[in-house]
């Protein structure tokens, strides 16, 4: 089933995914899979609960990274025009080959923007469509996948990876997916990227490939590439675009973001 059920060993299980802040990683990535953290009792006890709180996903799609591969199951009745578009741009190939292009340490990693900027992308409706917010998903946890946005109902292709509990979050973006199983490390090793002083990371991992492994949406029908339009002789021009970077909170309602 695509469905994520509880396991009978939460110490052993649920450690991928559950952990509040991402372990600090060796170098090499075979020694970041063996990384462990000693849980107490009363913090494994919260994360059970968290899990419990989890509704049952119903979808699951694979990014194919340079870093690694990064399994997400969706969300898809509590969120499912977000998981409708991230399932059909992933049928479409619109992310092969494009970039994280923003990372924060402890925070996220965001890509989803074919022109690597931050600033494009678009929906598979062309436009922007509504946040859909859901009482059982917070930003509690480390693994989360939502959609970035530049305000309110102003959702379109770019999304973000949770590194850590960003609970001010909450409300503000639509969660769909969750990384799961040992891919959460393949994450983490992006969260280690040396970056700028605008969060871009020097040298940008990227996504190779997406493959949706399992989708609810029988309805779904990926659209024909567009031919590319002819060219007039006399070059247009262009009106200049003023569409500022996504970004999720103030920074005052963010802490570490200026650290």
């Amino acid at each position: 089933s695509p469905s994520l059920s509880p396991l009978p060993n939460p110490a052993s299980s649920f450690l991928p995914f559950l952990l509040s802040s991402p372990p600090c990683l060796p170098p090499s990535r075979s020694s970041a899979r063996t990384a462990c953290t000693a849980l107490s009792p009363l913090l494994l006890c919260k994360m059970s609960q968290i899990y419990q709180n989890l509704p049952p996903t119903n979808g699951k799609v694979l990014l194919v990274t340079s870093v690694g591969e990064i399994d997400i199951e969706l969300w898809t009745k509590e969120a499912p025009m977000a998981c409708r578009n991230f399932i059909q741009l992933c049928m479409e190939g619109y992310y092969d080959n494009t970039m994280f292009h923003r990372i924060i340490p402890k925070f996220m990693v965001q890509g989803g923007d074919p022109t690597g900027t931050g600033q494009g992308g678009e929906s598979v409706w062309g436009e922007p469509f509504k946040d859909e917010i859901h009482s059982r998903l917070r930003f509690v946890v480390r693994g989360l996948v939502a959609m970035a946005n530049g305000g309110k109902d102003d959702n379109g292709s770019q999304f973000f990876l949770t590194l850590g509990e960003c609970e001010w979050l909450t409300g503000k973006h639509t969660i769909f997916g969750k990384v799961t199983g040992k891919t959460i490390y393949n994450l983490d090793a992006m969260g280690v990227y040396e970056t700028d002083d605008n969060d871009r990371p020097l040298y940008p991992p990227r996504i190779l490939s997406t493959e949706v492994l399992f989708s609810p949406f029988n309805d779904i029908v990926p659209r024909e590439p567009e031919a590319a339009p002819i060219e007039d002789a006399k070059p247009k021009k262009k009106g200049k675009k003023n569409k500022s970077l996504l970004s999720f909170a103030d920074d005052e309602e963010a802490p570490g973001l200026n650290e």
